[in-house]
């Protein structure tokens, strides 16, 4: 159940550290956020907003409370297969995988494929250059890096998933970057004193609101025409490698984003980042990290939560200490017995299980927000 850990700002984190209270505590004194700030869970410290936050506004939005990974989010497909489908080894899959979904900063494919696809998304308000029009094209269906992958999974009756977790990549950071600069730039132009420029914002009516707001909902159908994309050719190469297959339903949600809803009686703006929407009966996916459990959730719709849930496990090391402090061989240890990018263990430490939450912990705090209605381990992993 959550608890009030200081002015205007609800928490479900049973595990939450302090720079992460006071984040979130200056984002709720901003005066037009109207009600409290919901902390979720997986709440740890973000660039300007908090990872895990969901903040209502009114008349306002903050840019940099959505973040620079607009629209990034999850999505999982129920296959037909079942674990006695999968072949003994599925390095097959990886080498597929590796050719048809390219990971990493900065990667890209020359799938003019993509074209038919991106024609049917619009424009973002602000014109793109011809060497972003290029960018937008060739990292369509592209994983990006980080904290982003691509899993195979089986549930709790040895049904076959395919997960996938990406974002708008670069031209999504390229818009998002020069509306959070811009709004800072017009705080200050306007004398407008802050806690924290971060948290700078537009207000509704004017012409920097107008351009945020469509290029965010371009970015955020960006990033969900992307995801939908690696989601068909990762099951394309999937039923390939076994020979047999079929999708039975997908599950595509963001948990990067802001929209206009009702709560306490007000039209307001609902800013998630990292959180999902979990209104009653929405399908959600929330992915622990590698080598731990994700589960396909069902909202209750709890108004204290403005409807929301995390969206995963929750960083509780920095990718710095990470590194410092975790090794390649135990990565390895807590990869045993799947298949994965092993060979590049020692560039993946910082998204070791240990420099995060633990899923079930996460899970266990957020009984009151969604409802479990499959628990999915990983056999297969591949991040950029």
């Amino acid at each position: 159940m959550p608890k009030h850990i200081a002015p205007k700002l609800l928490s479900w984190a049973s595990e939450i550290d302090h720079g992460t209270i006071d984040q979130a505590a200056r984002a709720a004194r901003l005066p037009f956020v109207p009600g409290h700030v919901a902390l979720m869970p997986d709440a740890h410290v973000g660039i300007g907003a908090t990872v895990g936050s969901v903040i209502p506004t009114e008349g306002a939005i903050i840019p940099s409370a959505v973040g620079v990974d607009i629209g990034c989010g999850m999505v999982a497909t129920e296959t037909t297969l079942t674990a006695a489908d999968l072949p003994d080894t599925l390095d097959p899959l990886m080498r597929l995988v590796e050719r048809r979904i390219p990971a990493g900063v900065g990667k890209g494919h020359d799938d003019r494929a993509a074209d038919r696809a991106l024609g049917e998304l619009g424009r973002p308000h602000t014109g793109l250059t011809p060497k972003q029009e290029s960018t937008v094209a060739c990292q369509f269906g592209t994983l990006g890096s980080g904290n982003h992958f691509v899993e195979v999974c089986l549930d709790e009756r040895d049904r076959v998933w395919t997960v996938l977790h990406s974002g708008s990549r670069g031209i999504g950071n390229q818009l998002a970057t020069a509306h959070i600069n811009g709004a800072k730039r017009l705080m200050r132009s306007l004398g407008i004193g802050m806690e924290d420029y971060d948290l700078a914002y537009f207000t509704q009516g004017t012409p920097e609101f107008t351009a945020y707001i469509e290029d965010m909902l371009w970015a955020q159908r960006y990033a969900m025409a992307s995801r939908a994309r690696m989601d068909r050719v990762l099951g394309e190469a999937l039923f390939r490698v076994v020979g047999a297959g079929a999708r039975v339903r997908t599950i595509n949600c963001h948990h990067n984003f802001t929209q206009m809803e009702t709560h306490q009686g007000k039209e307001l703006w609902i800013t998630r980042k990292g959180a999902i929407k979990a209104d009653t009966g929405d399908e959600g996916v929330i992915p622990g990290s590698m080598g731990t459990r994700s589960y396909i959730v069902r909202g209750r719709g709890n108004p204290l939560s403005y409807n929301s849930c995390s969206h995963g496990a929750g960083r509780r090391m920095s990718r710095s200490r990470a590194k410092r402090e975790l090794s390649p061989a135990s990565l390895r240890e807590a990869m045993r017995g799947r298949t994965w990018n092993s060979d590049r263990a020692a560039a993946l430490v910082d998204e070791h299980p240990e420099a995060y939450k633990p899923i079930d912990q996460v899970m266990a705090d957020q009984k009151d927000l969604v409802e479990v209605r499959h628990t999915l381990r990983q056999v297969f992993n591949y991040k950029g």
